[in-house]
């Protein structure tokens, strides 16, 4: 018996040290500490404890749970012992979000609660998904402890009010007696709900509606201010607002013709300003830079003219027009623009087309600004030619002629074909017409005058008083025009006729001379002469021995023969012998004999002849020898007599010959005729 009162009484002490480790830890016995038993009897000890483990582990959360923004989670695990053997794990899904075992001195007896802390940021997608928190005491040696709790909870994750959004209709500018329908919408998770309210001069708010849709009617000039749309959830709230301006019924200002006018320079513009809704206004107007204008002004009920007359450069900018009616004032712009445009291009040529000469064509446009928008073009038909722009470099204010120039060279092909010059002022932002313009003109190519020809009928060499008529043409467009003239001695021109045909009737000497064709048009001219001459028959021939038809030997003597009244005569001077005449060689009907012989006296005849005509006269020279030298002769002198005698008639033939080729152009020794002079 003694011994199994040890036992027991150890055992019991055991279990009153653990009661006493810790006053939450509670123990019954059964029976009592203190019990009577009898020896060999058997003995039941009954040991019960609670609070180790009583509750199931409690979650918690810093915060709500809104998308994008972190939060803290907590698994929180209360009144534990031994907490030595406590381990902790929270999942999210099945996500293994943090495990935590508690190892601590063991020497500790009491209850503990113990957590797990883990911060992470939820997204929209962990709505619906289990948050976990398991608790696991291992204990395993005591069967009647519970060894794991667990605490599940579902994650709702929130989204704040955002996007709060306001639409207005008809407007934000509202008259008074109008209505305004005003609706919000906010974005959230859960959604949120719609508060109106209206901000009070002391920045107060004054709750209106909790509805989305604010309607107001019978609007009053007190309901403008600012409307304030909240969205709230859970989360949180956000808000937007709108200002309404709620007006007195307004007058009307109209200006015309519009907001901007465009304005040839020279012209007079008018500005006409209007008013409706308003039975007394007052009118002023104004630049930006100048006091208000009261020239050119004139009011009259409910309209103000403004009057620029010929604008000019300081007249570019912008009007104001003010109107006073009662105790409100409207008021209205209008913006001049200039331009000028006023005609069309003009087109210059350096001269007349003349087929296969260079040409250059202008095309001119006078007085246009601004001229930096120009553009020119030069078109033949439907081909362009040349083109510019003057958009580089150019600047200024100021009215300036531009000008596209280029050459070419026409042919006759291009006779019919129409020339263009086209101009166009790109101003696209300026209302005005026009904007293009353009000038034509048709080619016609010239063709200097060529292959002029002069007929002569009957002959160019006429009797006196005989009818002649001399007629030109000429080739060329436009046709030319015959121009007939004389040359005069002094190498003037002495006009006759600009008939083709040149007649004259009944000619005489003073007809003869050089007369001239000129065939002429816008190209050029052609000229071509021919000599007329007019002869009668020779007369008045003179025959003269110089010094005396008797001289002696050895002397010189010039034999000289002379028709006075025709210039134009052939003189013929020869020596008659009974075995041939023998002509002479003469200059201007003179023949010099130098150092005379005896054999060269004898006759001597001139002939003076034309086409007309001849007439003949002789005299005789006579050659006396000297009575002191009978022997002058030697025989080498009459060998050169001999010879000389044959050569001098040669040679007056030869010139005579030459002479006939000159005057007809030809020679011929059959029709040969004697020296010319």
């Amino acid at each position: 018996m003694p011994g199994r009162m040890v036992v027991i009484f150890g055992a019991s002490y055991m279990l009153w040290i653990v009661f006493a480790a810790s006053q939450a830890f509670k123990m019954e016995t059964t029976p009592e500490s203190r019990s009577l038993a009898q020896i060999g009897d058997s003995v039941s000890l009954t040991c019960s404890t609670t609070g180790s483990f009583p509750k199931d582990p409690e979650i918690h959360f810093s915060g709500p749970l809104e998308a994008g923004k972190p939060v803290i989670v907590k698994c929180l695990v209360p009144d534990v012992y031994p907490f030595d053997r406590l381990e902790i794990d929270l999942w999210k899904g099945d996500h293994h979000m943090k495990s935590q075992a508690f190892v601590e001195d063991v020497e500790r007896k009491s209850l503990e609660t113990k957590s797990v802390e883990v911060t992470f940021t939820p997204i929209i997608e962990d709505t619906g998904k289990a948050l976990v928190c398991r608790a696991r005491l291992h204990i395993d040696e005591i069967d009647s402890v519970p060894k794991e709790r667990e605490t599940t909870k579902e994650l709702q994750v929130y989204i704040s009010p955002q996007n709060t959004v306001i639409s207005v209709n008809p407007s934000t500018r509202l008259q008074e007696g109008g209505s305004v329908t005003m609706t919000c919408s906010s974005e959230g998770l859960p959604a949120p709900q719609i508060f109106w309210s209206k901000k009070l001069d002391n920045e107060n708010l004054q709750p209106l509606s909790d509805n989305a849709t604010l309607t107001l009617i019978a609007m009053r000039m007190e309901y403008s201010g600012i409307y304030v749309c909240e969205g709230v959830n859970l989360i949180g709230k956000h808000r937007s607002e709108v200002e309404l301006v709620v007006q007195e019924k307004p007058f009307t200002v109209e200006i015309s013709p519009g907001p901007q006018i465009a304005a040839q320079i020279g012209d007079s513009v008018v500005l006409t300003c209007g008013v409706t809704d308003c039975e007394f206004p007052s009118f002023s107007w104004e630049t930006q830079i100048d006091s208000p204008l009261r020239e050119n002004v004139r009011s009259e009920g409910t309209k103000s003219t403004l009057t620029l007359s010929r604008v000019s450069f300081a007249n570019e900018r912008s009007y104001l027009c003010t109107v006073t009616c009662g105790h409100k004032k409207q008021k209205k712009g209008i913006h001049v623009k200039l331009y000028s445009f006023p005609s069309d291009p003009e087109i210059e040529m350096s001269g007349p087309l003349v087929n296969g000469s260079p040409v250059t064509v202008s095309c001119k446009v006078p007085n246009v600004y601004p001229f930096d928008r120009l553009e020119i073009e030069l078109l033949k038909g439907e081909t362009i030619l040349e083109n510019k722009n003057f958009s580089e470099g150019e600047d200024g204010q100021s009215l300036e002629t531009k000008s596209l120039e280029m050459t070419f060279i026409p042919t006759t092909e291009d006779t019919g074909k129409v020339l263009v010059c086209r101009a166009k002022l790109h101003i696209d932002e300026m209302e005005f017409e026009p904007k293009q313009r353009q000038s034509t003109q048709t080619l016609y190519v010239n063709v200097a005058p060529r292959d002029i020809t002069v007929l002569v009928s009957p002959s160019s060499i006429l009797e006196e008083g005989s009818f002649v008529t001399m007629t030109c043409s000429s080739d060329g467009l436009p046709a030319p025009k015959i121009l007939w003239s004389r040359k005069l001695n002094n190498g003037a021109l002495q006009p006759l006729s600009e008939n083709a045909t040149l007649t004259l009737i009944s000619t005489t000497m003073e007809d003869s001379g050089i007369y001239v064709c000129d065939g002429i048009n816008q190209a050029g001219i052609s000229r071509k002469e021919v000599e007329l001459i007019i002869q009668v028959a020779p007369e008045d021939i003179k025959l003269t021995a110089f010094p005396s038809e008797s001289v002696k030997e050895g002397d010189t003597v010039i034999i000289s023969c002379t028709c006075g009244n025709v210039p134009e005569t052939w003189i013929i001077l020869k020596k008659k012998a009974e075995t041939g005449d023998t002509v002479l060689k003469s200059i201007d009907g003179a023949y010099t004999i130098r150092k005379a012989q005896l054999e060269d006296a004898g006759v001597y005849e001139c002939e003076s002849k034309n086409e007309i005509g001849s007439k003949l006269k002789s005299l005789t020279l006579d050659v006396k020898g000297r009575e002191n030298n009978r022997d002058y002769f030697s025989p080498e002198l009459l060998v050169l007599y001999c010879v000389s005698s044959l050569i001098i008639p040669a040679i007056g033939m030869i010139i005579y010959f030459a002479r006939k080729a000159n005057m007809k152009g030809s020679y011929s020794l059959v029709e040969a005729q004697k020296s010319k002079v």
